[in-house]
């Protein structure tokens, strides 16, 4: 991997470029801006295929040395292998083997996978629910009344809870969403700023 001058100032070249091409209507600078975004999508595809590289490479050294939990490596394996060669043989048309492997076991068990972090998540609203400062009473009246207010046995107790519960969906809870947005804009466009100046790179391995 090149760890010069040379991945600096590519990263700094296309960076400036993409940020004048966000303020310019030149059409020159909008194809070729439309180019690196074409780009961006082929190098994300095989950072996706590296991701199912790797994954083999690990359960195959999984295997190799007996680990706890190889024989679901062995089953991972088979059934990537199976749906792997079944779509590119046939298809993922409906009525493939492909197909039918989707919908009776990858479906089944991302369902299954979903069910239970609804219990992880149960659990862990109940940890920061628990009333021992203002912020956590706060924080469990207001979830009490949201709730309540989702469901009818809400209504039948108060006619107001379900105005209230969009209100607080609406105003606070908005609010506190458009703050963590910011955050997270500030956050990627000072780590974007750092790997255009040089600053941040990790990119190329680098601690």
């Amino acid at each position: 991997m090149m760890r010069g001058p040379i991945p600096v100032a590519v990263a700094f070249l296309a960076g400036i470029f993409m940020v004048i091409s966000f303020f310019s209507t030149n059409p020159a600078i909008e194809r070729v801006s439309g180019d690196f975004l074409n780009w961006v999508s082929i190098v994300s595809g095989f950072t996706i295929l590296l991701g199912v590289v790797s994954i083999a490479h690990a359960n195959w050294s999984k295997i190799q040395r007996r680990k706890e939990g190889w024989p679901y490596a062995v089953v991972l394996r088979v059934f990537r292998a199976g749906m792997l060669v079944s779509g590119f043989s046939e298809g993922v048309e409906t009525g493939t083997v492909y197909d039918w492997l989707f919908t009776n076991l990858q479906a089944p068990m991302m369902t299954t996978m979903f069910s239970m972090l609804a219990f992880f998540i149960a659990s862990a609203a109940y940890r920061a629910f628990r009333a021992r400062t203002l912020q956590a009473t706060l924080l469990l009246v207001t979830a009490i009344i949201v709730m309540l207010g989702r469901i009818p046995v809400g209504q039948a107790i108060n006619s107001n809870l379900p105005d209230v519960t969009n209100w607080i969906m609406a105003v606070p809870n908005m609010a506190a969403q458009r703050g963590i947005i910011i955050g997270a804009a500030l956050g990627a466009a000072a780590t974007a700023l750092r790997i255009i100046l040089g600053l941040e790179r990790t990119y190329m391995g680098r601690g």
